[in-house]
């Protein structure tokens, strides 16, 4: 049986990780805030701090141009991608929520990256089927409702470019994956990974950032 060597993440080793990482731009970090402020409630939606860094190096990574996000929130995610993007480059946010995504719209133009953003506000995954068929994306970052996961990975995975990144969002759901009898949003994710295991068309590995992060490159 295959042991963990993960340490406990405490807030003590959380706070050094977090200090060893680029750290947050001062208009991620106003946004940040700003999103605890006026949306406690739901600030949990938000990135991971250290997501945002490595969605950032992933986009450099990659070199990619044309990225698709499924899911924007309040939109740290798509401001650290927008922020990393060389000219000419364009992440299409999709989202429903107008209130959501307005702090999002200011953060952006803040940092001088609203004109690489191209927000849709649909459901995202009429945004996604109305989309070229061909293959152009080259990298999306999944992090939406659960219970649309594998249609969103249906749409996105044939419009990748060979080589293209597909990063999803939550795949561990706070821990609940692991239990056959998981209901809702968790077993969504369940149906999900296995899904992912299965499709030939990508190479995916799963790492536990976060609330778990998979990787998944278009063969």
């Amino acid at each position: 049986m295959a042991e963990s060597k993960s340490n406990p993440l405490t807030q003590e080793l959380y706070d050094y990780v977090l200090a060893h990482n680029p750290p947050l731009d001062p208009v991620q970090r106003e946004l940040v805030e700003t999103t605890h402020t006026a949306l406690a409630d739901v600030a949990g939606l938000q990135v991971a701090e250290e997501q945002g860094p490595l969605l950032a190096f992933l986009v450099r990574l990659t070199g990619a141009r044309h990225i698709v996000e499924v899911g924007t929130f309040t939109g740290l995610s798509t401001l650290s991608m927008a922020e990393a993007l060389p000219p000419g480059g364009r992440v299409i946010a999709c989202d429903v929520s107008e209130e959501w995504t307005a702090y999002g719209r200011t953060a952006w133009a803040k940092a001088g990256v609203a004109d690489r953003v191209d927000l849709r506000i649909a459901p995202a995954l009429d945004t996604l089927r109305g989309m070229p068929e061909e293959p152009h994306i080259d990298l999306a970052f999944l992090d939406a409702d659960k219970e649309n996961y594998i249609p969103y990975w249906e749409e996105l995975v044939p419009r990748m470019r060979q080589g293209g990144l597909v990063v999803v969002d939550n795949v561990l759901f706070h821990g609940q994956v692991p239990d056959p009898a998981a209901t809702g949003p968790a077993a969504s994710i369940r149906a999900f990974n296995d899904h992912v295991v299965a499709d030939g068309r990508m190479e995916s590995v799963l790492v536990t950032i976060a609330d778990g992060l998979t990787l998944s490159r278009k063969r």
